[in-house]
């Protein structure tokens, strides 16, 4: 099995070789992935950088790569150049993906054959962020979508990995996975940066009064009273805390 590197903006990563089968996760831009198998137009994948196993549609991808930069804003438009002006498309790359600059023109870097993308949109791919309120923060109010890892939707778990994915960092994909993967905090006062878990739920705390989550009762990401979300969560679904850890310890 042989290295295959994703060169769409994006696309859904299903559990099963279905259009109609559950969406589980996505694959972004530059992201390395291995084809275990091909059937009726689609691929069995994993993913390198988390192992996950799925569904992608078949497609031509790339088998070379080596990613400069990195995108660092929610989502950032994709130009073409036409007559020295670069014009806009409908299209876009999203927060994490990868790309390898081919060509440089004042503010715009080309990552393939005429796209081009602003350059103040991208970091070095070397560029390691501290500040994790500041990723998660970005992706207040996008929508919350099951399987989902962009501006376009995402659900509480790629949240949470976002971080880690930017940075390049191992962390599971699923709550489930993320569970078992972190360390339990021994001291039970929460503060920022601490990893809040439930059975099929996660979210971080911003300080030692607020949370961060996408939260699927609410269909969005936002921040809301730590100990009202956990008696709210209780109330509502009959879930307890199953573990609290802290993103400075994993």
């Amino acid at each position: 099995m042989k290295n295959n590197f994703f060169n769409k903006p994006k696309a859904n990563i299903n559990l099963k070789p279905d259009s109609n089968s559950e969406v589980v996760s996505q694959i972004l831009y530059g992201e390395k992935f291995k084809i275990f198998s091909e059937s009726k137009g689609w691929l069995k994948i994993k993913t390198i950088y988390d192992n996950y196993i799925g569904y992608i549609r078949k497609d031509k991808f790339l088998k070379k790569f080596n990613p400069t930069n990195k995108i660092y804003v929610l989502k950032s438009r994709i130009y073409k150049k036409k007559d020295n002006k670069f014009l806009k498309t409908n299209n876009y790359l999203y927060f994490g993906s990868s790309v390898s600059v081919k060509n440089k023109d004042n503010k715009f870097i080309e990552f393939e054959n005429n796209r081009w993308i602003k350059k103040k949109d991208t970091r070095s791919i070397s560029h390691f962020e501290k500040n994790f309120l500041k990723i998660f923060k970005l992706f207040l109010n996008t929508k919350y979508l099951w399987g989902g890892k962009t501006s376009q939707g995402i659900d509480c778990s790629a949240l949470i990995q976002i971080y880690f994915y930017y940075n390049r960092i191992f962390f599971p994909r699923d709550t489930k996975d993320q569970i078992k993967y972190c360390k339990r905090k021994i001291n039970k006062k929460l503060v920022k940066g601490d990893i809040i878990f439930w059975k099929g739920h996660v979210g971080i705390c911003v300080n030692n009064k607020k949370f961060i989550h996408a939260y699927g009762p609410k269909k969005k990401v936002l921040i809301m009273p730590t100990i009202l979300t956990i008696k709210l969560i209780y109330r509502t679904a009959k879930l307890e805390v199953k573990k609290i850890s802290s993103i400075l310890k994993n």
